[in-house]
């Protein structure tokens, strides 16, 4: 096998262009989403890129992600944090709620998926 390379959000905008770069640089890629079960599985059957549902923001998923990414397709070498949500409101409008959950996915998220690795 090459090496791994995981890419949070992985399915979509951004995170999809990543992802397809990666494997035309020669890197094995899974990519990470949190819900859109739909456009995972088009992107996969476009790319042939494995996809893997976890929400980021969720230390324990994201542990747990990343040990199914492992045992599937070998020890994770690069990591792209691209995972990130926005909460569409002036900030003086946002919740507590909202801002809780932009920090704990775009934040967060990238402590949990690096620190387990």
């Amino acid at each position: 096998m090459g090496r791994v390379a995981l890419v949070t959000g992985g399915s979509r905008g951004i995170g999809a262009a990543i992802s397809v770069a990666l494997k035309n640089a020669g890197y094995t890629v899974a990519a990470n989403y949190a819900g859109n079960d739909e456009a995972a599985a088009k992107f996969t059957a476009e790319t042939g890129i494995k996809t893997y549902k976890w929400n980021v923001a969720d230390y324990d998923a994201s542990k747990a992600g990343i040990a199914q990414v492992e045992a599937d397709l070998g020890p994770v070498d690069v990591v792209i944090a691209n995972a990130g949500i926005t909460r569409d409101a002036p900030f003086h409008k946002m919740t507590p709620d909202q801002w809780k959950q932009v920090i704990d996915t775009n934040l967060t998220g990238v402590f949990n998926t690096v620190h387990p690795l």
